[in-house]
């Protein structure tokens, strides 16, 4: 059992750049050096796609996202039917971690 302010160890960390058309998926695996990217069209073969790989994980599963719209609605709502954790993610806290991390406050992220 995690709380709101914790993340389960050895857990799968989830982050998606939510759009009207395609959202991007970064997946980082604490057992593998690398990231993995994905590109997710918003419909359900894709969300479901999306659940297979990250089910494939065989580990808890957290992920994080900003609400954008109403298009973060249907992919949190696939994620977390599919018993993976969903939070979301403050506007306000995303642009004062970018201005601290690239010392603009202009969003110029891939």
């Amino acid at each position: 059992m995690t709380t709101s302010d914790s993340t389960p160890a050895g857990a799968v960390l989830v982050a998606i750049d939510i759009a009207k058309v395609r959202n991007e998926v970064l997946i980082e695996d604490p057992s593998h050096k690398r990231r993995r990217r994905l590109q997710v069209l918003n419909n359900r073969a894709e969300h479901d796609h999306l659940v297979e790989v990250l089910q494939t994980y065989g580990r808890p599963v957290v992920c994080g996202f900003e609400a954008t719209g109403n298009y973060h609605r249907p992919i949190a709502w696939r994620l977390a039917e599919a018993g993976f954790e969903v939070r979301l993610v403050s506007s306000l806290a995303l642009a004062r971690t970018r201005e601290a991390l690239h010392n603009s406050w202009d969003k110029n992220d891939p």
